[in-house]
């Protein structure tokens, strides 16, 4: 049976929340749930923002002249109404618009015998103002998020297992196909996988991080060319035990988690990729990529994914280093003592 992902190749997380009661959290923090929202919903939300506003001012004008007459006295030049030229709820609308956008007045005007018409006017003026903000953050936030930027941070399609200096390592490769470079770029890389623990406790999605360069400083990255990230399987590792046989029937995912500053803009951007039991590749190794031309170095990312094949042990870490061990004290006993010779 395929194993179920954790999160999409594309770095999208394959996981759902059901059976949320507490719904009113999302209110209470509406800024970032009007943000979360998808594009469809976010523009419908800022069409009804003005218009329900527009329209509710707009029949409080209406009203105020209903009730103070006005609509009775339209041919009464000697009558002062609240608005000049509010001659109905269509008129009052427009006025409501006028106010809220600061077009200007020109046909209908606001006049000083109408002392609840000035208040509604401050009050339509402050309103106004605080949805403009808070709309206008919104779709700035909105458009301004790098959500975007990390479609051009690409990740290699598999991971491979070779020897790096006589090491078995997990490696992966990660690219920037952007002239403008994420700042302070840096590399995580967690382990998913079933685990059970001493106690009996089942935990279906266990996460255990993996070294890649944390202690040496390895993981923060310049990345003006692609990279390959290598995560050597030593006596931390929780590849230690496995060999290329138990590779092929293991079942686990290896998340890898890219962070940065976009250059451009200051915020943050992360992109997310991820690798099944089966795409990693034992016993291959990335192509090169880089190759230097007329005063320049060219990246050409048609081979970006291709790997080749490799000599490489089937064996485990663990079993590569004691055969290692062996090897050195047999050619350590092997060479005689020079305080023996003569």
């Amino acid at each position: 049976r395929k194993r179920q992902r954790y999160v999409e190749k594309d770095g999208k997380c394959n996981v759902q929340h059901g059976n949320v009661r507490e719904t009113y959290r999302y209110l209470t923090d509406i800024f970032t749930t009007l943000v979360d929202l998808k594009w469809r919903f976010s523009l419908l939300v800022f069409i009804l923002a003005y218009a329900v506003t527009w329209l509710f001012f707009g029949l409080i004008w209406w009203f105020i002249a209903y009730c103070r007459g006005d609509l009775d006295h339209l041919e009464d030049h000697a009558w002062t109404p609240c608005v000049n030229n509010l001659n109905g709820f269509v008129s009052a609308f427009l006025f409501s618009i006028e106010t809220e956008t600061t077009i200007g007045y020109g046909h209908r005007v606001i006049t000083d015998k109408c002392p609840e018409g000035i208040v509604l006017l401050l009050l339509q003026a402050i309103l106004g103002s605080m949805v403009n903000a808070f709309m206008v953050g919104c779709m700035f936030v909105k458009i301004s998020q790098p959500n975007k930027r990390a479609e051009t941070l690409v990740f290699s399609s598999h991971a491979v297992v070779s020897l790096r200096d006589d090491r078995l390592c997990l490696m992966f490769r990660v690219g920037d196909l952007r002239d403008s470079h994420i700042v302070e770029a840096s590399i995580r890389a967690k382990l998913i996988k079933s685990k059970q623990t001493q106690e009996g406790e089942f935990i279906p999605l266990d996460q255990t991080d993996l070294s890649v360069g944390f202690e040496t400083g390895d993981d923060r990255l310049f990345l003006v060319s692609p990279l390959i990230i290598s995560h050597e399987i030593d006596e931390r590792s929780p590849f230690w035990d496995v060999s290329r046989h138990q590779l092929e029937k293991d079942d686990f995912e290896i998340v890898v988690i890219l962070e940065g500053m976009v250059e451009a803009t200051g915020m943050t951007c992360q992109a997310r990729s991820s690798y099944l039991a089966d795409e990693v590749l034992w016993g291959h190794r990335f192509t090169p990529l880089l190759s230097l031309e007329e005063g320049f170095y060219e990246v050409d990312y048609g081979g970006f994914h291709q790997t080749v094949p490799v000599p490489t042990p089937a064996c485990s870490a663990r079993q590569l280093a004691a055969a290692a061990a062996r090897r050195d004290a047999h050619l350590y006993w092997s060479i005689p003592s020079r305080l023996d010779q003569p």
